[in-house]
């Protein structure tokens, strides 16, 4: 909401200053008249003191689910939609998704469609929601729009976090074996090496390798974390501003031999997932192909599904592209190809959805018990390696006594 400074008068004709909080001026000016106030002057506030300081935070998953399954209840219970939002945005504890609503709100009561005016906040309300909501206002069905789309997060949000939870072990046990391997090469190798320095010694060849990696750490460490830095930024930059680039960094993830199958597992259950929930809700398939291809969250199945939109508007079929990629097994295209014969393409998809949101499943918890041991085999390795070059100096010492 947007703070306004205004000047006018009462109906008793009393000067009248002061602020008012509404989503645009004219809203503001319609307060003001609500409250007696003859508006003469209205503008938006410049202080400091009516500014939102605060970075504005995305609505967390949870929350948006709870609000789909409470605003479905009251649709369902015969509430109108504007009641039902401001009795949503009354009760919601995030700020967020509260202003949202509270500017719908407004909006809905000048006579905007609710789709429409979720549309105006997309950082709140996702395309994939708003299109729904559209779909559901053409069908008069929008409490059951709600139940599946609030189901449909829900199980995007299980698979986003078995995936997470799944790469999360490996990354701490590759940062703790980095870490551990550069604490030992800094500061325990060069100690041990003094003890050794004045010796006549003939070193291990082992021990020739790491001492020379833990001088060259040790001068060049300042190089190290600047390199780190640049490749890091440049990275993220290329990433997010060069799309051939992203659609490398994407194509290679999705064909590394271990990671790769479980990640193209997760998009081919998000992606049949959301078209089945687009066109339960009677969403027209092209415009449910455009949404898909804005909500994939990869560009490599965002192009299968550009291509597949484009061979439908030359009159060809949904299959034929995705037979075509290798993104997806034969059981994606034969099913959505029974499915477009027999009209039961929602129904067919949905069943492909589950089979791939099972084998996430099953996935995640195979890699699990393979990645553990042999991230813990590494981190033993690593610092057997270097307690090895440390101590074979002082084997061949005891020896030569």
């Amino acid at each position: 909401m947007t703070v306004f400074r205004y000047n006018g008068r009462t109906k008793a004709g009393v000067q009248k200053k002061g602020v008012i909080e509404a989503s645009n001026k004219q809203a503001a000016i319609e307060k003001l008249r609500k409250q007696g106030i003859n508006a003469r002057e209205v503008q938006e506030s410049t202080s400091i003191l009516h500014k939102e300081l605060a970075i504005a935070r995305k609505v967390k998953h949870q929350d948006f689910v709870v609000y789909c399954r409470q605003y479905a209840t009251l649709i369902r219970a015969g509430i109108s939609v504007v009641e039902a939002t401001q009795i949503l945005a009354a009760q919601t504890k995030n700020k967020t998704l509260k202003k949202a609503l509270l500017e719908v709100e407004e909006d809905i009561r000048s006579g905007t469609a609710f789709s429409d005016a979720a549309a105006k906040h997309p950082k709140v309300f996702p395309i994939l929601f708003v299109n729904m909501m559209r779909a559901g206002e053409a069908t008069g069905s929008i409490d059951d729009t709600l139940d599946r789309l609030a189901n449909t997060l829900e199980k995007q949000y299980s698979i986003k976090k078995k995936i997470t939870s799944a790469l999360t072990y490996p990354a701490i046990l590759s940062i703790l074996t980095i870490g551990v391997g550069l604490f030992l090469m800094v500061f325990i190798v060069p100690t041990f090496m003094a003890t050794f320095k004045d010796m006549d010694l003939e070193m291990p060849l082992l021990t020739v390798i790491v001492v020379g990696i833990s001088d060259w750490l040790i001068a060049n460490w300042y190089f190290m974390i600047l390199a780190m830095v640049i490749i890091v930024v440049v990275f993220n930059l290329l990433y997010k501003k060069n799309k051939d680039f992203h659609y490398s960094i994407n194509m290679t993830i999705l064909r590394m031999p271990i990671f790769g199958p479980l990640m193209q597992k997760s998009v081919i259950a998000r992606m049949t997932r959301t078209l089945a929930t687009l066109f339960s809700s009677s969403v027209p398939i092209l415009n449910a192909l455009t949404i898909v291809e804005k909500v994939a969250g990869n560009p490599v199945i965002a192009k299968v599904v550009v291509e597949a939109r484009d061979n439908l508007e030359k009159g060809g079929t949904l299959s034929e592209p995705l037979e075509k990629s290798w993104l997806f097994p034969p059981l994606v295209s034969q099913m959505a190809a029974i499915g477009e014969r027999t009209g039961s393409l929602d129904y067919m998809l949905e069943k492909v959805a589950d089979f791939y949101e099972e084998e996430v499943d099953r996935s995640v918890d195979t890699l699990k018990s393979l990645v553990e041991p042999l991230m813990i085999l590494v981190l033993a390795a690593v610092v057997g390696i270097i307690v090895a070059a440390i101590f074979l100096p002082m084997f061949q010492l005891y020896e030569n006594m």
